[in-house]
C-alpha cells in the first residue's frame, strides 16, 4: 500500500509505502503496478493511537447494560425510572453506579426499585456488585456463597465485593465478543490497547487470542492482569504488567503486597498498581521502596499526587498512566467531594513530565469515555463540564497531549514514530496537524491502519 502526500508526524510531507505489516519506505515514491494508493492530500499521518489502560470485556458488555450512575443518573428517582424502563424477564445488568445516587444499597433497598426480576448493578470502581433479593437468591441456588459476599446480623446484604470470577462461573457466562467495540475504537484512530483488568488469566487470554485470530479484534493487545498470565504460552497478544488493584478501604497486608510485587519481578514482569487516592499511592510507593522497582513498573491513575510524592515516583523510575478526561467528566463532583487542599493535585500531568516521569494516558473505559481525542482536549483545558478549571498548571500543549497516546506500550519512555522498519500501525487525519491541533476531534480521523491493513476508512476516494 502507498500513502501519498502525507504530513508525517515529526517529519516532512512525503509518501509512505507499507509492506508485510511494516513501513518499507518514505520519500517521493511512484506507485507500483496494482498497488493500492491512498491520497492523503497533506493530512497528518500519525502513529496509531494506543489506549494504555482499558477494560475491553467490560466495555463490550456495556452495550447490553443499563447505566446507573452520573452523569446520566444522579439520584434515586432517576435510577428507578431507568430500571423500570427495562423490559423482559431475565437479569437486569447495571453498570457505572456511584454511591452519590443512593449510597450503597442492600438487597431490600434495591427490591424497592426492582422486585419482579433479578438485578445486579456494578459499582463504578468495577470492584463491587449490588444485588436485589431475587438476584441474590438465584446466585445462591447456583453456587455456594463466596468470601466477598457481605453478611451482617440479618444475613447476606446483597453486596458482592471482588468476586467477578465467582459471579461469572455462577452465571456460566462467557466473555462478550469484541467485534463491535473494536470497530468503534478504530474510528478513533486506536491501533493498540492495554487491557488492564486485574483478574485477566487463562480464560480471558484464550478469549482475546480467539477474537484476534478471527479478525473480530483488530487492535494489537498488551494483556495485563494476574501473575498466572506469565505461565501461559505466548499468543497473538503481548504480556503486560501484573496488576495490583489497591482499594483504600480494604488495603492488603503490606507483606502480601510486597510478595506480589517480588513474585512479578522474579518473573521479569513489571507491576501496574491502581492508585486513585493519596493513601493508596503512599502504600504503593512504600511497597515498591521495600521491594525495589523494575523497569516498566507503573502507577495507574495517580488520582491524587502531592508535591512530595513526585520525586519519589521519579526516583523509583516509575511511569504513570493517567486519565486526563476525568477532570472533564467528574471534575464538578471532585470539586464537591475532594478536600480543597487536594484539588490541585488531581490527575496531574505537566508536573510528571517536568520531573522526568514517563507519562501516558488510558481511557479506563467503560469507567470513562473511550474517545482519546476528548482526553487530549481535557489535558489541554483542565476544565470541568461546568467550566471550572482544576489544576491549570498541569495543562499540556496539543503535541504533549497527543503524545500521551503515542508511547511504546511496553516502554513508556519511548514514543512511537513513523520510520522505515516500524510497524505499519497508523492514523491518518483529514487535516494537517496545525489545523487538527486546534480541534482534536475524532471526526478528523480519515483512516486507521493496523499491520498495514485498513481497518477503518472514511476516505472520500476509495483505494485504487
Amino acid at each position: 500500500m502507498l500513502i501519498r502526500d502525507a504530513e508525517i508526524w515529526r517529519g516532512d510531507r512525503d509518501d509512505v509505502r507499507l509492506a508485510a505489516g511494516r513501513i518499507e519506505a518514505l520519500g517521493q515514491l511512484p506507485p507500483r503496478p496494482g498497488e493500492a494508493v491512498i491520497d492523503a492530500g497533506g493530512g497528518a499521518l500519525l502513529p496509531g493511537l494506543h489506549d494504555h489502560h482499558i477494560h475491553l470485556p467490560a466495555l463490550a458488555a456495556k452495550a447490553a447494560s443499563v447505566i446507573c450512575g452520573p452523569p446520566e443518573v444522579v439520584d434515586k428517582a432517576q435510577l428507578a425510572a431507568r430500571l423500570a424502563a427495562q423490559h423482559g424477564s431475565g437479569w437486569i445488568r447495571g453498570i457505572l453506579y456511584h454511591e452519590s445516587v443512593m449510597g450503597l444499597p442492600d438487597a431490600p433497598a434495591l427490591d424497592r426499585l426492582v422486585s419482579d426480576r433479578p438485578l445486579r448493578i456494578q459499582h463504578r470502581s468495577g470492584r463491587m456488585w449490588l444485588l436485589n433479593s431475587i438476584g441474590l437468591d438465584k446466585l445462591l441456588q447456583l453456587a455456594p456463597p463466596p468470601p466477598g459476599l457481605v453478611r451482617d446480623a440479618r444475613g447476606y446484604t446483597g453486596q458482592l465485593f471482588e468476586e467477578d470470577d465467582w459471579l461469572r462461573q455462577a452465571l456460566a457466562s462467557a466473555p462478550p465478543g469484541f467485534g463491535d467495540i473494536s470497530g468503534s475504537l478504530a474510528r478513533f484512530g486506536i491501533s493498540g490497547l492495554t487491557e488492564m483488568s486485574p483478574r485477566n488469566a487463562a480464560q480471558m487470554a484464550a478469549h482475546f487470542a480467539a477474537e484476534m485470530a478471527s479478525g473480530a479484534l483488530s487492535q494489537k493487545v498488551v494483556l495485563a492482569g494476574a501473575l498466572s498470565l506469565s505461565d501461559i504460552p505466548p499468543g497473538p497478544w503481548h504480556l503486560g504488567p501484573a496488576k495490583l488493584h489497591l482499594h483504600e478501604a480494604a488495603l492488603p497486608p503490606f507483606d502480601e503486597a510486597t510478595t506480589f510485587i517480588a513474585d512479578a519481578h522474579r518473573r521479569e514482569r513489571p507491576v501496574a498498581i491502581h492508585c486513585t487516592t493519596e493513601v493508596e499511592l503512599v502504600f504503593a510507593l512504600a511497597a515498591l521502596e521495600a521491594t525495589g522497582s523494575l523497569s516498566g513498573d507503573r502507577i495507574e491513575h495517580a488520582g491524587i499526587v502531592g508535591d512530595d510524592h513526585i520525586p519519589r515516583i521519579a526516583d523509583l523510575g516509575l511511569a504513570v498512566v493517567s486519565q486526563p478526561h476525568f477532570i472533564a467528566e467528574r471534575g464538578d463532583a471532585y470539586l464537591r467531594d475532594v478536600e480543597p487542599r487536594h484539588q490541585g493535585e488531581l490527575y496531574r500531568l505537566a508536573s510528571f513530565i517536568g520531573a522526568g516521569v514517563p507519562l501516558a494516558a488510558g481511557s479506563d473505559a467503560p469507567f470513562g469515555s473511550a474517545d482519546p481525542w476528548a482526553a487530549m482536549r481535557a489535558a489541554i483545558s483542565r476544565t470541568t463540564a461546568a467550566g471550572q478549571i482544576i489544576g491549570g498548571m498541569e495543562a499540556l500543549s496539543p503535541e504533549a497531549a497527543l503524545g500521551l497516546f503515542l508511547a511504546v506500550p511496553q516502554d513508556l519512555l519511548r514514543q512511537r514514530r513513523i520510520a522505515v522498519g516500524e510497524p505499519a500501525d497508523l492514523c491518518l487525519l483529514a487535516l494537517p496537524w496545525q489545523a487538527a491541533r486546534d480541534r482534536l476531534s475524532a471526526d478528523d480521523v480519515r483512516a486507521t491502519i493496523i499491520g498495514g491493513e485498513i481497518v477503518y476508512n472514511r476516505i472520500d476516494q476509495p483505494p485504487a
